[in-house]
């Protein structure tokens, strides 16, 4: 406890100015407390052992109330056993006995201790290394000056995120409420995870998590009401305790989940992704990396049929495996409220919602959703032919490019039509590394695979770094199969050190295909490339150079190839020979925004012509 914390004296720091807008009204602060103590309360924490102090009120407060009894608690409040401490040392010793009695009653919970800000927060540290190397849930809800006040000096402020270091499994510094839309969703979503992880529901790894909350004044709460209980964020983990989590608690049956249903196949999905999708009937929406992305239910154009109400427009359930990266509409999709979200998730200690609306998490995918009859089949029949019909558009789009003579101001091919030469030359028993940016974006659009080859991505962060050393790593480590990078020309200067090879090394069979228009087209396709910020876009995003890649090439000892037409690039892409090769291919990038637009558009028309009547679409 710390008797100073927002004392009236002469050592008491100022009270913040009003700001422009006048003084803040209603209590964020304490609206936000509440709605952590009915979130704990909902993932099953029964205690909470308080140390007061003034930073903390707003979750004192919350848990007064929560602590009175039945009769008496405010609409809202759920109930909960609050001890009070004076000391914080003791009152996370406290906290550590009472998640020691649960686990040996064989009810593990987590159970939360509540400090101010300042030397408060170190006090825990003991107990915390305890909880540590014991494996006991602790959750440390360490009250916190809001970022504005941090390095200012302001009084019992001192940088608290991270101050237990690897002690725990989770730590997060969460923003001052400010009462802004969706914020308690976020907050919701933050508790689920943090409960998860003390309790090693994903890892087997119970321990201290640690959420540091930074609080604004007014730090009392107002008039309001207690915030009704909702759901919008709050996630049912499954804990790893077997391979097949069918028939435990929050698992529905294939049946019961909300129709339509549609699967999101991330990086890293797997054949499971596919064995869904097929076993139910259900319409695939499969990133390249996926390792998903083929047979009868993968769709290539699904970005765009996402936009459609008959298709995207009607999905109720979407049941995720792997690491969505590539697509804004999908990420929509995901992050939609009327949609029921299941994650799959067998490795690690998170899972991947960014959109914060995940319904369930399960360890593995139910056996039992791999039997039964497939649904109608009107509904992956509607996706099917919006599909072809949609490919077939942008097929034609692609094809109606006129052509001209190779300049280097015009050349001949667009980076879609080279990325669809390159899907088409990749074979089931091939392995193809793909670049971020714009190349693994065009192969998600134009691969049209029945059987694809082994997709490879470092979609971890989706940077540019290293592409070539990881592709030199792939093929050292599969040398009975062809394999093939695929770059841009930015990720291909970023790493191109990663052609040297020491003659005391082995020679790495790698052949690199390098789509080459002298600078960043990516960023034309997003809002940066609109024709409103022409002026500043070449300089600070489409960085355009002048880099001679045959010259570089011959100064690693590399052979190097440019082609300008897709009968030249088919050629060399057939034939790569032994050793690591370079085939550039000279792409346009001026007309690259304007060219997405019209491959987006001629697709939706074309989708929407294959679906006809809205009353026969699915």
């Amino acid at each position: 406890m710390t008797a100073g914390d927002g004392a009236v004296g002469p050592d008491a720091a100022p009270a913040p100015a009003p700001g422009p807008r006048g003084p803040v009204r209603g209590a964020p602060a304490a609206q936000a407390a509440r709605l952590l103590v009915q979130e704990l309360a909902a993932h099953g924490v029964r205690d909470v052992v308080l140390a007061p102090g003034s930073r903390s009120a707003p979750l004192a407060y919350a848990l007064a109330e929560a602590a009175l009894p039945d009769a008496e608690r405010p609409a809202g409040a759920p109930a909960v056993r609050l001890h009070v401490r004076v000391d914080e040392r003791s009152a996370a010793f406290l906290a550590l006995g009472l998640a020691r009695a649960a686990a040996a009653e064989d009810a593990p919970r987590a159970v939360a201790v509540v400090t101010t800000s300042g030397t408060a927060v170190a006090n825990l540290h003991p107990a915390v290394l305890e909880a540590h190397h014991a494996g006991a849930p602790l959750l440390l809800l360490t009250a916190d000056r809001p970022h504005e006040l941090r390095g200012t000096g302001a009084n019992q402020t001192t940088v608290q995120p991270g101050l237990f270091g690897p002690a725990t499994r989770l730590e997060a510094d969460v923003p001052a409420p400010s009462g802004r839309p969706g914020e308690d969703r976020d907050l919701r979503h933050l508790v689920s995870r943090a409960v998860a992880a003390a309790l090693g529901a994903r890892t087997g790894d119970p321990g201290p998590v640690h959420l540091d909350l930074a609080y604004r004044e007014p730090l009392v709460p107002g008039p309001e009401p207690w915030p009704a209980p909702g759901a919008g964020g709050r996630v049912d983990v499954l804990a790893r305790t077997s391979t097949d989590p069918a028939g435990g608690a929050g698992v529905p049956a294939r049946a019961d989940l909300p129709g339509p249903v549609v699967v999101v196949a991330g990086d890293g999905a797997g054949p499971d992704a596919r064995r869904l999708a097929e076993a139910a009937g259900w319409p695939l929406l499969a990133e390249p990396s996926s390792g998903a992305r083929g047979g009868r239910n993968a769709l290539g154009t699904y970005r765009v049929l996402l936009g459609d109400p008959a298709l995207g427009g009607r999905v109720r359930s979407v049941v995720l495996l792997g690491r969505p990266t590539l697509s804004r509409p999908v990420s929509a999709l995901l992050a939609r409220d009327d949609v029921d979200l299941t994650v799959v998730a067998p490795a690690g200690s998170g899972w991947p919602d960014a959109g914060r609306a995940a319904d369930r998490v399960l360890p593995a995918l139910p056996a039992a959703w791999l039997d039964g009859p497939a649904d109608d089949p009107a509904w992956l029949d509607a996706w099917r032919r919006a599909d072809a019909a949609a490919s077939a558009a942008v097929d034609a789009e692609l094809d109606d490019d006129p052509a001209a003579p190779p300049t280097r101001a015009t050349p001949p091919l667009t980076g879609p039509r080279a990325v669809r030469s390159v899907a088409e030359a990749s074979l089931p028993g091939d392995v193809l590394v793909v670049g971020s940016s714009n190349p693994v974006r065009d192969l998600d659009l134009v691969a049209r695979w029945a059987e694809p080859p082994l997709v490879l991505a470092n979609r971890g962060l989706a940077g540019i770094d290293g592409m070539l050393s990881t592709a030199a790593g792939v093929a050292l480590g599969l040398p009975r199969r062809r394999v093939r990078a695929l770059v841009g020309d930015l990720t291909f200067l970023h790493d191109v050190g990663g052609l040297l090879r020491l003659t005391t090394e082995p020679e790495v069979d790698l052949q690199v295909v390098v789509l080459n228009d002298a600078g960043g087209s990516i960023f034309a396709t997003l809002e940066h490339g609109a024709p409103e910020r022409a002026r500043t876009f070449e300089r600070v995003f489409g960085t355009p150079h002048a880099v001679d890649v045959a010259a570089l090439c011959a100064g690693f000892g590399v052979r190097h190839v440019r082609v300008s037409d897709e009968t030249a690039l088919a050629a060399a892409l057939a034939a790569p020979g032994r050793g690591t090769s370079v085939v550039e291919v000279r792409v346009d990038r001026v007309d690259r925004r304007a060219l997405g637009e019209r491959l987006t558009a001629a697709a939706r028309d074309a989708a929407r012509g294959a679906l006809g009547d809205p009353a026969d679409r699915g």
